[in-house]
């Protein structure tokens, strides 16, 4: 099997992940709702991908601006847009860096281990100084990662199935390897794709990314380091806003709520 990079091949990758799209999107709204003294109207989000949230967005009226470092994905992202009659400004840039837009921003989010893909300090805080950057004073970003806690078992692997249409992904997830010194661990997905019509042996897709690893007391260091932004509260991907959670070394879904200073 080749190595490749599924996140090439937007149209699938988005269809294993987007369980999950209209919570997070309702999870944006609701934020905003309860965090801020204004509407929601303007939202960015670095590391888009194939963009099924700046769809699911922009299908809500919200004027979005969206960037990934993946050109198939944001010409696939553009296809959609255009055949939906939909707007949003999308673009191929760095999440590292901001990018052009009209006016600040009520909100941003970035979900599912995005931002584990800077994989140094720097980069970390050159991200969410950009980010703040963008925002209007108030204004939130929504940020999800997997942490690791202390007593956490390093090794994992995750196996799921969608289907849509014509289209079943077998997705399965495994980590190669793990080391909490240098705080950096490799995610193996393996992307399998069959259509109904194909009589044949299903596409298969692999892809290894390297992760930057995070518990509790790092990434609260991390965001103590960003002077821009505050630390409101911690939730976790069952997005409910009914049940902040603490940010300690039990948590391991977290969704944070920053707020732009």
């Amino acid at each position: 099997m080749e190595q490749s990079n599924c996140y090439d091949f937007p149209q699938y990758w988005d269809l294993a992940f987007g369980e999950d799209t209209k919570l997070e999107a309702d999870f944006v709204e609701a934020a905003v709702r309860r965090y801020c003294s204004f509407s929601l109207s303007r939202v960015y989000e670095p590391g888009c991908g194939g963009g099924r949230l700046v769809m699911e967005l922009a299908r809500r009226g919200y004027d979005v601006t969206g960037c990934d470092l993946s050109g198939p994905s944001i010409a696939w992202l553009q296809q959609q847009l255009k055949a939906e009659r939909l707007s949003a400004a999308v673009s191929v840039a760095d999440m590292r860096d901001p990018v052009p837009a009209a006016s600040l921003h009520d909100a941003a989010y970035c979900f599912v281990n995005t931002f584990r893909h800077l994989l140094t300090e720097e980069d970390a805080v050159r991200h969410l100084r950009s980010v703040a950057s963008m925002l209007r004073p108030g204004g939130l970003y929504l940020l999800g990662i997997h942490l690791l806690p202390p007593d956490a078992d390093e090794e994992d692997e995750e196996a799921w199935q969608v289907t849509a249409d014509d289209t079943t992904v077998d997705m399965q997830l495994v980590v190669a390897d793990c080391c909490r010194e240098s705080r950096l661990e490799t995610l193996r997905f393996t992307m399998s794709v069959r259509h109904d019509a194909q009589k044949d042996q299903p596409n298969v897709f692999r892809s290894d990314y390297r992760m930057r690893l995070y518990d509790a007391s790092q990434i609260a260091s991390l965001f103590a380091t960003v002077e821009e932004l505050r630390l409101l509260d911690v939730y976790d991907f069952w997005y409910d806003m009914t049940e902040p959670l603490a940010l300690n070394d039990e948590l391991a879904d977290a969704v944070f709520v920053l707020q732009r200073v």
